[in-house]
Parts: C-alpha cells; structure tokens; sequence
C-alpha cells in the first residue's frame, strides 16, 4: 500500500518532469505521435488535451489526431461561483484557434459543448502525472476529470499519457477515482492496465 500522499507525489512528480531537458521532451512528444495511428481509429471522435508546460506532448499531437480522427473535442475547465470545479465543457480543436485559459490551459475557443459531449469519444486521452499498472490516474488535483468521465462512452478506451518512468505499480486510490484502461508512453506505447 503507497504510504506518500498525493500532493508528495505530485510535488516529486512535477519536479521530475521540470529536470527534462527541452531535447528529451521533444524526442518523446515525437514517439508520442508515432503511437497515435495504433491507438486511435479512422474516422470518429477522440478527446484529448492541449499539453502545456511539462506536460508530454506539443500541439503537433493535436494535429495528428485531427488528421486520423476527424474530430477532436478538448476540455475546457471552468468553475462553481464558490470555486467548486465543473465537469469539463469541450470545444472542437481548430489548429491555431486555441485561447489561453485558467491556470495557464490552451482552451477550444467558443462554441462549447456539454458535459455530455464526451460520450461521442471513442478514445480519451487524458493527462496525467502518473499512473499505477491498475489503472488508478494521479492527476493534478482539481478533479475536472474524476467530475468528467463518469460521462464517456462504457467502450472508450481511457488513456493516461505519461512518461516511461510515471507508470508505476502502485498509486494511492480514492473511490471517486476512474481507472483508465491504458497508458500512453513515448518508448512502451500503448499499456494495457489491470482494471
């Protein structure tokens, strides 16, 4: 049973990813996109993300789904009157037509879709700091997602990417966790978790 607490493992997690040299992370945002023609189907809907900072991936993996999708929805986070997070809202991804969001995200530009739009995903790439070979995800902490994918698909394959070394045996697991069904990982590709 892990004995760190989550906001230990973020804080470790994160300074990891800030050690990464600019050369490495482009190496593996470029695997990254390798992988995607194995991962996601012709035609059909994916939801992703808009990696930014440490986050693995560029915005050239956007358009590579775009590309062999068809359709990509990315979230955008927004919050109660009290600071309660939402389920995410989601917005087609436009390339160049992103707009800056809260807590420094690259957002889908108006109009946004329902909660309920990630139903139509056959795929959902999610981030993630980490993930353990169960399937439990260590996010960030703000819980949009946790809020969120109760509304996929029961056939969407959820997908945490994630560098080689952040997926791990073992993560500390509340029972509002959704456990995803794989990671993405520049060097292992697709895992398949335990679920």
């Amino acid at each position: 049973m892990p004995t760190t607490s989550k906001a230990e493992l973020r804080a470790k997690l994160l300074a990891a990813r800030r050690g990464v040299s600019d050369e490495v992370q482009a190496d593996e945002a470029r695997l990254l996109d390798q992988h995607l023609e194995r991962l996601v189907p012709r035609g059909g809907t994916v939801c992703a993300y808009a990696p930014v900072g440490t986050e693995p991936g560029t915005l050239g993996m956007l358009d590579a789904l775009l590309r062999r999708a068809g359709r990509v929805l990315l979230p955008a986070a927004r919050t109660a009157a009290d600071g309660t997070p939402l389920p995410l809202r989601w917005g087609e991804y436009r390339p160049g037509a992103l707009t800056g969001g809260r807590w420094g995200l690259l957002e889908p530009q108006d109009p946004l879709l329902p909660a309920s739009a990630l139903a139509e995903a056959v795929v959902v790439l999610v981030p993630a700091l980490a993930v353990d070979r169960r399937g439990v995800r260590l996010g960030r902490g703000g819980g949009f997602y946790d809020r969120s994918l109760g509304a996929r698909s029961p056939h969407a394959r959820l997908v945490a990417v994630v560098r080689d070394d952040e997926v791990v045996d073992e993560l500390p697991a509340e029972p509002h966790d959704v456990r995803m069904t794989d990671a993405l990982t520049p060097h292992g590709g697709v895992v398949a978790l335990r679920r």
